[in-house]
């Protein structure tokens, strides 16, 4: 059974910091690249980061980059990927979800439509 469930969301100042956990089973997602995405009501998902299957190359957009960083950890047979979030903003603020595709590069990395697997999604909001 595929399973990816997000933990570490929560209510954070502006400037503060959270990192976002995902931890992902049933396939054999250490071969998969993954991402996350954010949606807030009225919008659809929103690219913020992805991540090859080795980890060796990280894409962003221009809104978070410098700010978020992505990162991986394929070494158990659950796979790990972590959203580091620093100097916040309230715009930041939206429902974050882990995504994995099911190649390990290429492709579109910012288009939700790559991604056949998801989480249930995990509340983040930053107060002003």
């Amino acid at each position: 059974q595929v399973q990816l469930v997000e933990s570490g969301g929560g209510l954070v100042q502006a400037g503060g910091s959270l990192r976002l956990s995902c931890a992902a089973s049933g396939r054999t997602f250490s071969n998969y690249a993954m991402g996350w995405f954010r949606q807030t009501p009225g919008k659809g998902r929103e690219f913020v980061a992805a991540i090859s299957w080795n980890g060796a190359n990280t894409y962003y957009p221009d809104s978070v980059k410098g700010r978020f960083t992505i990162s991986r950890d394929n070494a158990k047979n659950t796979v790990f990927l972590y959203l580091q979030m620093n100097s916040l903003k309230p715009e930041d603020t939206a429902v974050y979800y882990c995504a994995a595709r099911s190649v390990a590069y290429g492709g579109n990395y910012s288009h939700e439509k790559e991604y056949p697997y998801w989480g249930q999604g995990i509340q983040v909001t930053v107060s002003s």
